[in-house]
Formats: structure tokens, sequence, C-alpha cells
């Protein structure tokens, strides 16, 4: 297969709250590209994308899927995320290696809680997006309701560049703004040739134009002196402000359609190439040398070797472990540096992916996202390099998980096959936790959500063949500082033969301001009394002390410690003697500061009938929940709350029983509050 250009490869994510229709668009997309010879559905179990035997029996995207197809001579390498808040980890992970993203929000709906909750970890990465307001066919759907749901919660900018042609079941296409014209679809989904704005649409097009010139002349400097001087802005003066602004980030593009009727993708992926950056249009890639100096490497195919692993599976056909080329070339056979684990590595085989699929390739260069078959020490966030030219990479976030579950094998003979499946999937899913309580000896498996772990057993059920048994879930809680102390006092004096150690410390702990969350340290000794190289291991020990907390042994959240005096001996002091006086004297603070227990909470979306809406307050109310709003929307009623996550364990099946089948939730987490004493 020829390589294509950087300027023609566009690498991008799907993303969505889940039932956006996420992965009908991908599916359309193929179909469009002639990656696929048929359309791909959810509801048969029949998408490319959702292959895994779990993600057809459930109808959602569980893990993210990578494929690659061309359109109008583009490379497009696609990565189809999770919509469920459960999987947010994949999402951060595609997101790390992406340039740009495809945003899909259901027309009824509008923002919905996940599809804020992905936008957020866009922002964080900086990654260029594009709207497409999908279910235009839906009845409710309203495309100037959604856009000022994304002006509202998302970005104050939204730039809608078409508008639907019908309503609801009469939709048939959208008039495109830029070169006014009417683009239709048959009822295959077949597209027409463009044709004029019919005449009833000709004033709504010229209104709506008149208003995107204005509002991109506000935004861009150069379409500005355009609109000043002409009082209107060119197609392609309009265009290029366009891609500028979606690429700074100062405005969205948004588009509309339906992907389940087929309408509305080619203009789609005509935007995706319009506006969404090339691998040479983002910045260099950062990361650290040998010696810890921060180094730039540009997408050059011909520069050393950078790429980042951002995924691991196990096939049957070998171990997979999927690059973004940020630099350099690779070549089948070629031996690389793990900067990461630093060990070399062979790259056995190199893999275009298409989901489950896969074609073999002699190589892959800066700009690709590929499959490799060869390493063995590559984690999701690893870093492959050149040996004579290393560079690590800032891995992607890894979050901490929030619900554990406790496991066992059925039969005693399957603990030891138990447990190379647990270390298996932990190593694919970095958000799983495999540890052993202390108090118990029991195997806990954590993760961030309930359905998080249901996944996770039922695929070492079903990959494994073993019979697991799964404890009640319990929810993971922190611990933080109430009312704080100042002037705590410790020595830490050991004198037992030889040289003795000695550490005094003086500490105060105060709680950080608005209840964040996280850790903060520092120093106000003066006079050199604690040297810095001591004050450094003091931090060390105070970190050390956060992993239990008095109260219940929980992590320790949401404080400032300051050293503010000490002293040391001239013999006995040591990095050693202040490390374990920063984490005894730390311990001994907390147990002198008032206390808190925090639990996990999460904001829930409950969709239920008019007639339901009665019986789901209360059994919020009875769930410890606090109602924040309530709006009527198409025949039902979105309610709003902010719920510990421990009461919500098997709330939907509670939720069904409640309103006959036709209730529906969503949550995010938000945080962590008080917990109600024990």
């Amino acid at each position: 297969m020829r390589t294509d250009p950087l300027t023609t490869v566009r690498n991008l994510g799907i993303l969505a709250h889940v039932d956006a229709g996420k992965t009908t668009v991908t599916e359309r997309i193929l179909y469009a590209t002639g990656t696929t010879h048929r359309r791909g559905e959810v509801h048969d179990g029949t998408t490319v994308t959702d292959f895994d035997p779990q993600e057809r029996d459930r109808g959602i995207t569980i893990f993210s899927a990578a494929v690659s197809c061309a359109w109008q001579g583009h490379r497009i390498n696609l990565i189809d995320t999770p919509g469920h808040v459960d999987f947010a980890d994949e999402v951060e992970r595609s997101l790390r290696v992406l340039d740009g993203a495809v945003a899909v929000f259901d027309a009824v709906a509008g923002v919905e809680p996940q599809s804020e909750a992905v936008w957020r970890q866009a922002d964080r990465h900086g990654v260029p997006r594009i709207a497409f307001v999908n279910k235009m066919d839906r009845p409710g759907a309203r495309l100037d309701d959604a856009v000022a749901s994304l002006r509202e919660r998302l970005h104050p900018a939204p730039l809608a560049v078409q508008f639907p042609i019908g309503a609801e079941d009469t939709f048939t296409g959208v008039v495109d703004l830029l070169r006014m014209r009417a683009l239709t679809w048959n009822d295959e989904g077949e597209a027409r040739d463009p044709a004029p704005v019919p005449d009833e649409l000709r004033e709504e097009t010229l209104r709506r134009r008149r208003l995107l010139e204005e509002a991109v002349a506000e935004l861009h400097p150069r379409a500005l002196e355009e609109f000043c001087a002409t009082g209107a802005l060119g197609t392609g003066t309009l265009e290029s402000a366009l891609r500028d602004l979606t690429r700074s980030g100062d405005a969205v593009v948004v588009l509309c359609g339906s992907a389940y009727r087929d309408r509305g993708i080619e203009p789609l992926l005509d935007a995706v190439l319009a506006y969404l950056p090339s691998p040479l249009d983002v910045p260099p890639v950062r990361g650290t040398d040998d010696d810890g100096r921060e180094r730039e490497r540009a997408a050059d195919r011909t520069a050393p070797l950078a790429a980042l692993a951002f995924k691991v599976t196990a096939t049957a056909t070998g171990r997979l472990t999927y690059l973004r080329l940020y630099a350099g070339t690779i070549e089948k056979g070629d031996t690389v540096w793990d900067a990461t684990a630093r060990r070399t590595e062979r790259i056995g085989r190199i893999l275009r992916v298409r989901a489950d699929r896969h074609a073999p390739l002699d190589r892959a260069v800066a700009g690709d996202i590929v499959a490799v078959v060869g390493p063995k020490s590559a984690r999701a966030g690893s870093t492959l390099c050149a040996p004579d030219a290393p560079l690590l990479l800032e891995p992607p976030g890894v979050a901490e998980p929030v619900v554990s579950v406790a496991v066992e094998a059925s039969r005693g003979t399957d603990t030891g096959r138990l447990a190379d499946a647990l270390a298996r999937i932990a190593e694919e899913d970095p958000s799983l936790v495999v540890r052993t309580d202390p108090e118990t000896g029991q195997t806990l498996l954590s993760g961030m959500g309930e359905l998080h772990l249901e996944v996770a057993v039922e695929k070492i059920r079903r990959e494994h063949g073993l019979g697991v048994g799964v404890g009640r879930p319990r929810v993971s809680h922190r611990e933080t500082v109430a009312r704080g102390v100042s002037g705590f006092v410790y020595r830490y004096v050991k004198q037992d033969g030889g040289a003795g150690q000695f550490a005094h410390v003086v500490l105060d702990v105060e709680p950080l301001p608005s209840a964040e969350p996280g850790f903060t340290f520092r120093s106000t000794v003066t006079g050199g009394r604690v040297p810095q190289e001591y004050v450094r291991a003091v931090e060390a020990g105070c970190r050390d002390a956060l992993a239990e907390g008095p109260l219940g042994g929980d992590p320790v959240t949401g404080l400032r410690v300051t050293l503010t005096d000490g002293s040391t001996h001239v013999k006995d002091s040591s990095d050693t003697a202040f490390r374990t006086a920063g984490r005894l004297g730390l311990r001994g603070a907390l147990r002198a500061c008032a206390m808190v227990r925090l639990e996990p909470v999460v904001e829930v979306s409950v969709t239920v009938p008019e007639d339901a809406v009665g019986g789901v307050l209360g059994d919020l109310a009875a769930r410890r929940g606090r109602v924040t709003g309530s709006v009527a929307r198409a025949g039902a009623t979105v309610v709003t709350a902010t719920v510990p996550l421990a009461e919500l364990f098997g709330y939907a099946t509670r939720l069904r029983s409640r309103t006959r089948g036709r209730g529906t939730f969503t949550g995010r987490p938000t945080g962590y509050a008080p917990a109600p004493p024990r």
C-alpha cells in the first residue's frame, strides 16, 4: 500500500454520550469510503468496530477500536471510543494520540452528561473538534436547540454550516451554507447530485449564511477585514477562517444528519478533511531525553523514531501493541528502544488495523496509527524510540479506581490460572487494579464502575474458561482534614548500636481550600535548620503517610502540610531518618486533626415517563440523592441528581421495575463528598 504524505493524513476519534449514534456514524463512514460493502447495525450485532462478543451482546461500545479508510485521496485513521462513563479511561488513552475528533450529539437530547465529560477530556488534550448533530429524523429533533445546548454547556462559538431540509420523518437532506446548495439523499441513503436551494428555503438560507459570516468575522481578523471592506465573506475566506478557528479551538463547526439513514455522512467526511488538522498542523511532540532535558520531535519520517503505545491487547495470533508514530519510520524487523521499560524490543510485524482485522505492512511512518507484534514489555503509555536517540513521551493519565469487588476461582485448583488472567486484563486496561486485601486475604479487582468490573469478570470467564465468584461491589473511600493542627512536634530517635538515627520535625496540617483533591507540601524553615535534602525526604515521608488515614485506612487527600521547624544531629541525621520522621509525624498529626471520611458521588440523569416522576424522586431521596434539576423533553422528564456511588449498585434494575422498562439513566463521577458515619 502506498504510504500517504503527511498532509493527507487525518487521525481522529469519534466521541459521544452512549446511544448518541457514535458507532453507527463510524459504520457509515466505513461504508461511504468503500472500506465495507454493507452497512453494519448495532442492534443486529453486525458492526465492524463493536466486534467483541460483549459489545454485541450489550449493544454498546466497550473497547476503543481503530480503523483505517480513505476519502478523496486522504488516509483517515479513526478510533471509535466508548460512550459509557465506566470506560472513560479508554477515551483518555485514545485522545492522547489523536489530532482531531468528531463529537456526535443526539438531535433530541443535545448535550448529555457523558458528552460533556468527553468534551472536557478533549479540552485537556487540546484536540480540535467538529460537531455532528445526529438523529435528525427522530421525533423532537431540533438542530437549533442542540446548537444552543452546545453554546450553553460546552463552547461559546458553535458555528452551524448546515441546516436541515425537512424535519423528523421528513428529513431528507441539508442545505450547505458555504456553497449555497441543497444536499439530499434518497430512501436507500444514496446521495443525489447537489442542487440549488429550494425556493421555499431561499430566504432562511440567506439569513443563516449572513449570521454565519457575522459570527466568523467577529472571531477571525482576516475575515473581519474582508467583511468590513465588502460587507460579506467569500466561500474561500469563510472556509479558510473556519479551518483556522477549528484548529485553534476558538470555534466549533457544526454539521447535522442521520447516520442510521445514511444522510449527512459524505459532507461530514469533507469537513474532516477541510477543518481538522493533519499531523503537520499540530505542534511537535515533546519528551525528555536520558539527561532529563525537554526535547521536541517534529512529524518527519526522516527524524529519529518516536512512538507512543496507547493500547495493548492479547489475541489468538499474539500480543498486539497499538502505536501512534509521531516521528520517524519503523520497519518490520527493526530493533527499537522502550524508553519506559528501558530495554530493547524487536518489531516482528506491522499491521494496518481495521478493528479485529489486520493487513500486514512493511513499514509505518510518522503520522500513522498501527499495531505491531513483537514488543513484550510495552504497556499503554510506553514510548518506543530510536535506540540512538532516546526520547520519553508523557504517558496518558490513568484514573483512580472507585469500585472494588472480591474475586475468587470457583475451584481451588484454578487459583493460579485466575491470578494469571487478572494480571493479563490489568495489563490490557491500566484502569483496572488487582490487589490483595491485607485484612481478609481476598483478591480485589478495582475499576471505574459496576459495568466496568462486570465486563472484566465476564472477559475472564469467556476467554480463559474460568469459573469466577464475585463479591458485592464496594466503593473506594477517601479521608480528608476538616480541621487541622499547628506546631505538631515529632522526634524520631533510634539508637540500637552503631550509627543512630535522629530527625526532628514540626508540622502544620490544614485542609486545602474548597475541598480540593490532592496534596501540597511546603517548607518555611529558615536559617538552614533543616537542610534542603532533608526537606525533600520529609515530603517523601509525608506522601508515604497518605496511603492510609486514621479513620479506616483509606487514602488521605485534600490537605496541605507545612514544615515549619526542625533540627538535625551532626552524625545521626540522614535522608532515611527524616523520611521516617515525615511519615510517622504526619500520621500522628492526622490523628490529632478532625478528619472526615469521603465517598464518591455521581451526577445522574434519569429519563422517565411523566407518570413515573414521583416514584423516581422518592427512590432517589431514599438513596441519599440530592435532586439538582428537572426538565421536560419530548414527552418525558429528565431528572438530574447527585447520588453517592454506593447507592447506585443495582439501580438500573430498580428503575426499570418502577417505570415498567421505560426509564433509563446515565451518570458521570463528580468527585467526593462527606460520607455518613459508619
